[in-house]
């Protein structure tokens, strides 16, 4: 008889944060426009690499059009989970995506399921 462990509860928190901050439609939305910037959003009105520093929370607040308090804590949420990382410039908030970061959650999952 083969047994299996059972993924360890750091673990199991870990990605349980990350389904509850992908469950919103929105916040999922973002973070898939976020993978191509370019794409996406205006680059060149940008003050900042949206590769290297993000894309501003006005952008993103522009393209869902939800409030910006909205979107502040859409984004604060996919942090929190690890998916984005934030970076100031001036009084604007840029965010971009944590490859590394969601890399490591997609092998962890392939692991724990």
């Amino acid at each position: 008889m083969t047994t299996h462990a059972r993924p360890s509860s750091d673990t199991s928190a870990e990605l349980l944060d990350v389904f509850k901050a992908l469950a919103n439609p929105v916040r999922l939305q973002l973070l898939q426009w976020l993978r191509d910037p370019e794409h996406h959003f205006p680059v060149a009105e940008g003050i900042a690499d949206p590769h290297e520093v993000g894309v501003c929370v006005s952008h993103l607040q522009a393209k869902t059009g939800l409030a910006q308090s909205t979107v502040s804590a859409y984004m604060a949420s996919l942090e929190r989970a690890g998916l984005v990382r934030s970076t100031r410039v001036g009084k604007w908030t840029h965010y971009r995506r944590d490859e590394e970061r969601i890399a490591g959650i997609i092998d962890l999952l392939g692991h724990s399921l």
